[in-house]
């Protein structure tokens, strides 16, 4: 969906290649516990840098202050980082602590994160020294944390089953709520991570209109603290407030939806939304450079937590670039070199790999094209998921072509006969809420999903908006939703 007025920035280049993590965690032969031990992982990398992560841990006496060192051996060159001062002299790197985290009792662990750059190879470091004494090192993989499930009084772990979307005790669920929009435009604009708050209060107001759900976009670029982002709002920093968001809105019992909105790669042909390279509005189609790698991200920071669902990509729309619907479709689902885009595409099986490459069997969803208004084919080109677990996304307000029942009828009930159908955003222009009370009782009549959008104080024709009022004062338009979601769920 539009946006308020936006900011463009410069340009920048860079290729993203996934590749995973690569840990060294810290044994002795013996099984003895060694007086400090380092995690050292690579947690993405491009064509001419990566994103680097170390976590120490002290077996040791308590210290109040600490100082890690190692060398880098395939010449990287470190140009950032976080959660330490960092510095460089040849090829050591030295990771000192700052003042809010000096302290370090026994058994207890500190992280830190970097950006470098590197060329030739990206070895990795095979010794350690925490305070002068060498951590033992000797490479083993560390096992993978078993993923748990959410308290009793938490939003439920969601599986799609048949056409349904069911809890762990396999009774249905409905996903019912709004968008909390913010995170795919501030941080590309240098204006902060979220428009409005985010505190406590601000998503409890969200709960007392009895939403379950909520749905929250992410920049790519941002997420993963790509250079011509202020690092005050991207890299860990982004990471950490998403991460706090989503939270937040599970502590009230909701479900958190996180959604890539903003992407990299220019387009300038029809209905380009601007002409930057930059993640700075809405793109046809998710890159190859950075969408992959964004995912696989994403999923390594949720995937033990099944109560987060993702959503693939937000509006695509590789139809206003194609000369045919077949091509838009494949484009959709295959991605590579498309007719109309000029940069190479990830397509949605793409990001389906990334995600369950990382061993996430979350929830995801994927929607169609024209601005994910369009289902006519999903079910023709819907990707393979070998965890079972993909729902369609669909996306509806008054001034689209599927806008009245005789589509809905004819495009999206096949669809949701098969597979789980989730409303991602639904709205209206006119500042009112005739329009989504006649999209509401489609689906509330079949048993499906429904996201407003959005809750935030903007214009309600420009946004169009929910709320007057970060409290949850509600527009013209809001208070039809929020009346419905309190008459089903009050």
């Amino acid at each position: 969906m539009r946006h308020p007025p936006r900011s463009v920035l410069a340009a920048v280049a860079g290729a993203v290649a996934l590749i995973g993590s690569v840990t060294v965690p810290v044994l002795t032969a013996s099984g003895a516990v060694p007086a400090c031990s380092v995690e050292y992982s690579v947690t993405s990398q491009w064509d001419s840098g990566f994103q680097g992560a170390v976590k120490i841990t002290n077996n040791t006496a308590a210290m109040s202050s600490w100082s890690l060192a190692f060398d880098f051996a395939g010449g990287q060159k470190l140009t950032q980082g976080w959660n330490a001062k960092w510095s460089q002299s040849g090829t050591t790197v030295t990771a000192a602590s700052e003042s809010y985290n000096g302290s370090l009792a026994t058994g207890a662990s500190v992280s830190a994160g970097f950006i470098a750059s590197w060329s030739g190879s990206n070895a990795v470091p095979t010794s350690f020294k925490l305070n002068g004494t060498s951590c033992n090192t000797a490479v083993e993989p560390s096992p993978t944390p078993e993923p748990t499930d959410p308290a009793d009084d938490g939003p439920p772990v969601l599986r799609a089953s048949g056409n349904k979307l069911v809890d762990a005790g396999g009774a249905t669920r409905r996903l019912l709520g709004v968008n909390r929009s913010g995170g795919e435009f501030m941080c590309v604009q240098g204006r902060g991570i979220f428009d409005g708050p985010v505190d406590d209060a601000s998503v409890k107001a969200i709960a007392d209109w009895k939403a379950n759900t909520v749905r929250i976009p992410l920049n790519e670029e941002c997420w993963l603290g790509l250079s011509t982002i202020d690092p005050a709002y991207a890299g860990a920093n982004y990471i950490n407030a998403v991460k706090d968001l989503v939270a937040k809105v599970k502590a009230h019992g909701m479900t958190p939806v996180v959604e890539l909105h903003w992407t990299y790669g220019q387009y300038t042909g029809n209905s380009a939304g601007c002409s930057d390279v930059h993640a700075s509005c809405q793109k046809p189609m998710p890159d190859m450079q950075y969408t992959p790698s964004f995912w696989a991200s994403v999923a390594n920071t949720f995937r033990n937590d099944r109560t987060v669902v993702f959503d693939l990509f937000n509006e695509p729309y590789p139809d206003r670039a194609t000369s045919t619907t077949t091509q838009a479709w494949q484009c959709w689902r295959d991605g590579g070199s498309c007719p109309g885009i000029g940069y190479e595409v990830a397509g949605m099986q793409d990001l389906v790999d990334s995600v369950r490459g990382t061993g996430a069997t979350n929830l995801i969803l994927a929607g169609g094209i024209a601005y994910s208004n369009d289902l006519s084919q999903w079910l023709t080109y819907r990707p393979a998921d070998p965890a079972g677990n993909l729902a369609a996304a669909w996306h509806v307000y008054n001034f689209n072509t599927c806008a009245n029942e005789s589509c809905w009828n004819s495009t999206l009930a096949p669809v949701a006969a098969q597979v789980p159908l989730v409303a991602g955003e639904i709205g209206e222009n006119t500042c009112a809420h005739g329009f989504i009370d006649q999209v509401m009782k489609w689906f509330d009549d079949r048993g499906l999903s429904y996201l407003g959008w959005t809750w935030n104080t903007w214009d309600c024709s420009s946004g169009p908006s929910l709320i007057s009022s970060y409290d949850g004062t509600p527009t013209a338009f809001g208070t039809g939703l929020r009346d419905h979601l309190r008459a089903l769920n009050g």
